[in-house]
């Protein structure tokens, strides 16, 4: 059995600018806020409300720490997310689109 093992590069280190260790400050724990609000919203599911609240917050910990203690290694979330919803209004304008045109074809 052939076995082929990649290594990807290491991605560079972001750059600096005023204001950014705030706003990755704000990112790191804005994120896992919002899963335990989601969280918080579920009815009758006070065990599963409680478990992903407290991951939510150990995550939101050492995201604060890596955005403020590391901050050139921190990537923002929020473009990932932004991107990803991008994308996902992308396919429904296009599918809207055509089932739109499809009845001018026949």
């Amino acid at each position: 059995m052939f076995v082929l093992i990649l290594r990807r590069e290491r991605r560079p280190d972001a750059p600096y600018w005023p204001g950014r260790r705030l706003l990755a400050a704000m990112d790191a724990v804005a994120w896992p806020l919002a899963c335990a609000v989601l969280a918080l919203q579920i009815p009758k599911a006070a065990g599963l409300a409680f478990l992903v609240t407290v991951v939510a917050a150990l995550c939101a910990f050492f995201r604060l720490c890596g955005a403020i203690l590391n901050n050139q290694r921190y990537w923002f979330t929020s473009w990932r997310v932004l991107r990803l919803c991008a994308f996902l209004l992308f396919v429904g304008l296009v599918t809207k689109l055509a089932m739109w045109a499809a009845p001018a074809i026949r």
